[in-house]
């Protein structure tokens, strides 16, 4: 970050395009280049990111854009970067700011903010799928989180290609070859930072349309941050992996931020989910693929789906009956939204309860299904969900 009240700054005009490679975790030559900034990456993909064109015909011309205190070439951290871009580069007279001849209270806010959308050394992840945080700089150590592509992080330490890092509720360490540190990663960030709805409630139902009546797309976890397309009267538009869905404002916070990292419990199950109910669903995904015995108990040799629970449940000490719809009368009903990992939840035939599944976290059950599938994991909405219990009191 720059001093702002004890020197000056040179601030560039950004020229039309400034082309960023990205680096995607599979086989291939190491290499990523902002301008005079190199990374290793195992592949690269090419993306435009498009900026505020400078109108003034000199500032059009190609230059270099040095500063001081930005990211350094790998193999010299003592040399200057000169940044260079194709279409129009990087270009622009320089423009030098007094600390005085600055906002006061945008000053003020980026200070208490803690630098640049809050970090003072941040890093950007650029994969195409997950970027693993784990324990320590060993690479095969264990995995404690997972970084989605444009995820930010503040770096604390970089030493022999590992940078160690902390983001959201994160600390651990990540491969710096898909990782944009510096100014390559001020001026990118700039360019994605966006109006993020951060989900208060697990379970939270997206709709097809902002309406309680309409079509549920699917269920998403507590924690997960979603890319905010439009904000409208008690609604908002989300992006859900392509899909334009809609979710309710109370169970939502808005803030314009990066996304950041999510632990293996978040990951798996959403936020503030307690170890019991962590425990009860990697216990119950043991038994995939197991078969479906209509009136059997076995989680290794057959059950059907009210022996699944049952038996599940069974290791954690709780009784339950051998029966879906006298299972729906056991614990505490709650409605389908307010669901937990480990919450059990029921499905009809007509007016009548015939099937049982236990909720996983981020809108999936898992479940005996039939004697053709056995025991799978599915969406909760595969079928219209028809009751609730809550059985887990933490």
């Amino acid at each position: 970050m720059y001093n702002k009240r004890k020197a000056g700054m040179t601030v560039a005009a950004l020229g039309l395009a400034l082309t960023i490679a990205v680096p995607m975790q599979t086989m291939g030559a190491p290499v990523l280049t902002i301008g005079g900034f190199t990374a290793g990456a195992d592949k690269v993909l090419s993306k435009t990111i498009s900026l505020d064109a400078a109108t003034d015909a000199e500032a059009k011309k190609p230059a270099d854009l040095t500063i001081g205190a930005g990211v350094q070439p790998a193999e010299d951290k003592e040399t200057p970067v000169s940044f260079t871009a194709g279409a129009g580069g990087l270009v622009a007279a320089s423009l030098t700011v007094a600390p005085e001849d600055m906002d006061e209270q945008s000053y003020d806010e980026e200070e208490g903010a803690g630098g640049l959308f809050g970090y003072t050394n941040l890093g950007i992840a650029r994969v195409e799928d997950h970027l693993n945080v784990r324990a320590s700089a060993e690479k095969d150590s264990k995995i404690v989180g997972k970084m989605e592509n444009d995820t930010g992080c503040e770096i604390l330490d970089v030493q022999n290609g590992m940078a160690h890092i902390t983001s959201g509720s994160v600390e651990g360490y990540v491969s710096t070859d898909y990782l944009l540190t510096g100014t390559a990663a001020e001026v990118y960030a700039a360019s994605i930072v966006k109006e993020l709805a951060t989900v208060n409630a697990d379970g939270l139902k997206m709709r097809m349309e902002p309406s309680l009546e309409a079509e549920v797309y699917d269920m998403v976890a507590y924690g997960e941050e979603l890319v905010v397309l439009e904000k409208l009267d008690g609604w908002v538009a989300v992006d859900y992996d392509g899909q334009k869905v809609y979710v309710s404002a109370d169970y939502v916070t808005v803030d314009r931020k990066l996304k950041t990292a999510l632990n293996m419990t978040e990951f798996l199950y959403g936020a503030g989910v307690s170890d019991v109910r962590v425990e009860i669903c990697e216990y119950a995904k043991q038994f995939l693929g197991n078969p479906y015995v209509w009136g059997g108990t076995s989680l290794t040799r057959g059950a059907d789906c009210s022996g699944f629970v049952l038996s599940v449940y069974a290791k954690f000490g709780v009784g339950l009956p051998h029966s879906s719809r006298a299972q729906a009368n056991c614990g505490t009903r709650i409605k389908v939204s307010e669901m937990k990992p480990g919450d059990l939840v029921f499905y009809s035939s007509g007016s009548r309860i015939n099937h049982v599944a236990m909720y996983i976290g981020g809108g999936q059950v898992i479940h005996a299904s039939s004697p053709k599938t056995g025991i799978r994991i599915s969406s909760t909405y595969y079928r219209t969900p028809v009751a609730a219990v809550r059985l887990l009191y933490d």
